[in-house]
């Protein structure tokens, strides 16, 4: 791995839209959804709301490439995403698991991520202040209540910048503190360019937020017969 600067991340590319383009996705045999576009320029949000069961991480992993789609296209920088390493090195992706250590401090934790990613110099003081750890930056993650742990989980967002954030139900076990922390982020992101697309079932104070209500792209029986893997 190349040594870089603090905070600093390999192959991020800033100035570019993630589009997606009549998105379909099959789960467990089902088809889930069908006919989804959007797109997620720099500074965007994109809110994904809907009922258990209709989508919303899916998309997420679609677009983090964990699953293929069943029909439709991924863009990025204008080309289509398949294995491409560039866009892969400008997400990050925050699921249910927060993927903590439990035998190692927090800030070890960050500086653990920092080195998966490539940064020699992750900029772990500015994350631990972002999220009110600075306090327990020491202790075993073994000793973190649920929510110091999604908080930690969350502030490897700021201690290794990337331009796509990808975050599913993010305030999971978050306090009323812990909630504002996280948007202040998200707003901060977004006014220096990133971009956010955050599943949710709970309302987020977030400016100028777009929102796909993923109960609209529910398949139909017609979906189903024309979408292959």
């Amino acid at each position: 791995m190349s040594d870089t600067s603090e905070g600093e991340r390999p192959g991020v590319t800033g100035g570019a839209d993630l589009t997606a383009e009549n998105l379909a996705c099959r789960r467990g045999g089902r088809l889930v959804f069908a006919g989804l576009s959007c797109k997620l320029p720099p500074g965007g949000i994109l809110l994904l709301t809907g009922t258990n069961g209709s989508g919303k991480s899916s998309l997420l992993r679609l677009l983090a490439t964990l699953i293929p789609p069943a029909a439709g296209r991924l863009l990025w920088c204008g080309a289509p995403i398949a294995d491409m390493p560039q866009y892969r090195a400008s997400l990050h992706y925050v699921g249910h698991l927060d993927a903590i250590k439990p035998a190692l401090s927090l800030r070890e934790m960050l500086q653990f991520w920092g080195a998966l990613n490539g940064v020699a110099m992750p900029a772990v003081a500015a994350a631990l202040e972002t999220f009110g750890l600075g306090a327990v930056a020491d202790w075993p993650c073994r000793w973190l209540s649920a929510g110091q742990r999604r908080r930690l989980a969350l502030a490897r967002l700021v201690a290794v910048p990337a331009p796509i954030w990808l975050l599913d139900e993010p305030t999971a076990a978050l306090d009323s503190d812990g909630e504002e922390c996280l948007l202040a982020a998200i707003a901060a992101h977004c006014e220096a360019g990133g971009r956010a697309a955050i599943a949710t079932h709970q309302p987020l104070a977030l400016a100028d937020a777009d929102s796909i209500v993923l109960d609209d792209f529910a398949a139909t029986p017609d979906d189903a017969s024309a979408a292959f893997w």
